[in-house]
This record gives structure tokens, sequence and C-alpha cells, in this order.
């Protein structure tokens, strides 16, 4: 990803060229360590650059957390900022790139879209972790009344899609670059035709990381229509058994077993299973019920929150644990004499989010953006409120 590495130099006059910047609009320090934060403001994205001082060179880098998806957004701000402070560049990668899709194209969604979203179909179908793109591309060719969402966390796979798109001129494709244990959550109940998970990251040694859960598997069926199917397709031994044992735990549900069924499309990893004459499996679990609708009331404001001297201190050092979610205060920066940008990790164990909190002297509120809006994570922003509510003593 795009960084420059500097020399060495006196990082106040950051504070100094803030004044007089159209970009940089805050600079944060951070508590007992040397490391800064730059607040960007760029082509209509709100995002964090930053600064990791070092005796031979400074490297200025972008911050995983608030990162645009566009990656030449970045690259620019790098170049603007770097100007702006008139510094030294040993070693540098962000010449921009007209040669990627950008994410930005009518058929890339957010997450926070789906917040008050309309359906351009009455029929919606998901893929979770669609790789290469063949199968979602083919079931859009071959189901042109259909909505198909595309869930990619890979970012290289979602751009290539999105061209893909593009070329061939499809109109019935969404691509959501986000997380599909939370993206489901933001789904009605009773719209999905299917859900296809096609050969998931098996991670036999981290279990929690895995798509397919009890969790997944409620919203699915909360999310499918009556008759409705989520579909797994794997090669895993491991994941097959440990999906089916997850499926017979939930009542009134159909599961159907198949093994070495060939598709009307292959992925090229698959085909080098079928060379290898690799078992594959097909799971079907089908919903038998219709779902209540889901109704949720979040507010992630902060409401009265505000900075108070001395609150960096009193926040708590350790994660706080409660029943089915966690809140972090991970680390604390400094912004001036009466601000703190506090990044957080909270919400679910196995699908934590993981924001910035900006705290002035009037105002509190998520960098860049508020989490989504599920349950857990509600319940998380409720503890973190009232945690920086108890420093002030009230």
């Amino acid at each position: 990803m795009p960084h420059l590495k500097v020399t060495p130099f006196d990082t106040s006059i950051i504070e100094a060229q803030i004044k007089n910047s159209p970009m940089m609009t805050f600079c944060a320090t951070a508590l007992n360590r040397s490391d800064m934060l730059i607040g960007i403001e760029h082509a209509g994205e709100e995002f964090l650059l930053q600064l990791k001082p070092d005796e031979k060179a400074y490297l200025l880098k972008y911050d995983k957390v608030t990162r645009p998806l566009k990656v030449n957004i970045l690259k620019e701000a790098l170049e603007s900022v770097s100007k702006a402070l008139d510094l030294d560049v040993l070693s540098s990668n962000i010449a921009i790139s007209n040669t990627k899709t950008p994410l930005s194209s009518e058929h890339f969604k957010k997450i926070e879209d789906f917040e008050n979203i309309t359906y351009p179909k009455e029929k919606i179908s998901v893929e979770v972790g669609f790789g290469s793109g063949r199968h979602l591309l083919h079931q859009a060719k071959k189901n042109p009344d259909t909505l198909f969402i595309g869930l990619e966390i890979h970012t290289p796979s979602a751009q290539q899609v999105l061209k893909q798109i593009e070329l061939q001129g499809l109109e019935n494709i969404w691509v959501v670059n986000y997380d599909a244990r939370l993206f489901l959550e933001m789904l009605p109940s009773n719209v999905c035709e299917q859900i296809f998970v096609h050969f998931p990251v098996p991670w036999d040694k981290k279990p929690h990381r895995r798509v397919i859960s009890p969790s997944f598997l409620d919203e699915s069926m909360r999310v499918l229509r009556m008759g409705g199917r989520l579909e797994l397709r794997t090669d895993s031994d491991k994941y097959f058994w440990y999906a089916l044992e997850t499926f017979f735990a939930i009542p009134k549900v159909e599961v159907e077993v198949r093994k070495n069924e060939a598709l009307e499309v292959t992925s090229k990893y698959e085909a080098r299973w079928l060379r290898q004459e690799k078992d594959i499996y097909d799971v079907y679990v089908k919903c038998t019920q219709k779902s209540a609708p889901k109704e949720l009331t979040i507010d992630f404001n902060f409401n009265d929150v505000k900075y108070t001297s001395g609150i960096e201190e009193c926040l708590p050092k350790k994660a706080l644990v409660f029943d089915g979610y966690f809140v972090h205060f991970e680390r604390v920066y400094k912004i001036s004499e009466e601000g703190l940008l506090i990044k957080c990790a909270f919400g679910s164990f196995d699908r934590p989010e993981h924001k910035y909190i900006l705290l002035e002297k009037e105002s509190c509120r998520y960098f860049v953006s508020p989490p989504v809006k599920t349950t857990v994570n509600f319940q998380a922003h409720q503890k973190l409120a009232e945690q920086m509510m108890l420093v002030k003593g009230e």
C-alpha cells in the first residue's frame, strides 16, 4: 500500500501547517509513544495518515482502520502532505495509477448504503467470498431478473469483478467489500432467494474466523424467503463435518448433502482439485418458515459525552468483557490541549469492529463513520459511552 519514507523532521511544523491546509484537519500524538495521526479530508473522503518516527527515516503511510478504498486518493493525500510540510522524500511508491477500476462505480456499495437502500429487483441472491467472480458473473448473466450481491473482503478481487461487470455490461450485480458475517444483519427479513458460500477459507487453526457459524446460520435463515436456501460448497473434509454439525443443530430446516456435484461454471482452483480427484461437498440448507421483520432502533451518537481534562489517564487499560461482546480502548492520541482520538475495538468476539472516537471539547463522534447497525455493536457502543461518562464522574 502507498507510503513515503522521509528524512526525520521537526513534527511541530504539522500543527502550524494545519491552519493553512485545505486537506489536513488535525494532528494527534500517541500517549507514551512517538507515532502520530494526521486527519485528512480529500475527494469527499475523511481518513487518517500515520507518521511513524525512527532514527534513520520517518514513515508516512495510510491508517488501516480509516483508509479509503480508492488507493489513488491515498496517494494524492500523501503527496499533498509531503509538499505542504516540505518533506525530504527518501523513497516512495505513490505513483498515480489509472489501470485499476475504482471501487466507486454504481455497482459498488458501501456497508453504510444498506441502512436505507432501494433494491432494483424483487429477487435477491447473495454470494459470500466470490474470489475471481466466475460463479457470481455466471449467475448474474443466467438470471437477469435477480439482483446478485457479491461480498468479498479481498479488495483486488472486488476491483477485478467490478471491471468485468463493466466489460460484460451487467446491470444486476452489487459488489460489497465487507465481511459477510456482519453484512447479513443489514438485510431485511425474507428477501433472499439464495446465499452462496463457495469454498470458504477452512480456518482449521482459527475456527472462530469461519464464515459458517450458528449466528451466521441464524441470520441466513432470517434473510432467506421461505423455500430459499443457503448453499455451502467446500473441498475441506473438516469444514464439511463442522458445517453439518452446525446445520443440524437448528430446528425447522431441511438439509441436503451432495458429493462431487458438477456445476455449470468452476473456478481455476476447483478445476485443479477436480484434476487431483479431490472430493467436493455441497450442503444445501432450505429455509422452511417465514421470519418476523427485523426492527432495530439504533443511535450511535454519543450525546452528552465531551472531552474533560484528564480523561485520557482514566480510561480502562484492559479490554472489558461482557456477555456476548467486549469493548477495548486500545490506544489514545492527544489532539492539542482539548481533544482526544481514541482507537477502539469492540463488538462480537469473532467479528469485532475497529473504530476511532474523536472526542473534543464540545462533541464526540466516530471517526470516520459509525459502526454497522447490529445489536451487539449497539450494546458495545453503549458501554463505550458509559465508560467515558464514568470518567467524567456523571
